[in-house]
């Protein structure tokens, strides 16, 4: 599944939807980690806590980069756009406990720094946040 992925990234029929997913998943990526940051080392929250929080909020602006740009072929408009920011909470929304269970075990019991365990964390859950997207958010 990894190398068809990879393999898709550089040629194949969604080669380019799949490089605007990874560009926009590396922006709002990079968002959370300084979110994740502010909030635990500028506020002091508990580190699964902020993280909870920087996910819902990158959710959002993904799903509005990712319908303006990576699915401008098939986009959610008027009523949809609302439906479709629901399914990508929901989407998203179960990848959280993935990327909370790898970011605590990272942590706790290999001792990583939380950034550098959140940073893998993201990429973990992308593959499937991305499967899950294309199929039931924009319905490809």
């Amino acid at each position: 599944m990894l190398r068809r992925f990879l393999r898709n990234l550089h040629s194949g029929p969604l080669a380019l939807q799949l490089r605007r997913f990874v560009v926009v998943g590396a922006v709002t990526a990079g968002i959370q980690m300084v979110l994740l940051w502010l909030f635990v080392d500028v506020s002091g929250l508990y580190y699964l806590l902020g993280a909870v929080i920087s996910i819902e909020i990158t959710i959002v602006l993904s799903y509005v980069l990712n319908n303006a740009w990576t699915f401008q072929a098939t986009p959610n408009t008027g009523m949809n756009y609302l439906y479709g920011l629901l399914r990508t909470n929901v989407v998203r929304g179960t990848a959280i406990p993935i990327q909370i269970g790898v970011l605590y075990a990272l942590v706790e019991w290999l001792s990583l720094f939380y950034l550098l365990a959140n940073a893998v964390a993201i990429v973990i859950s992308g593959v499937y946040r991305y499967v899950l997207d294309a199929k039931w958010t924009w319905g490809q």
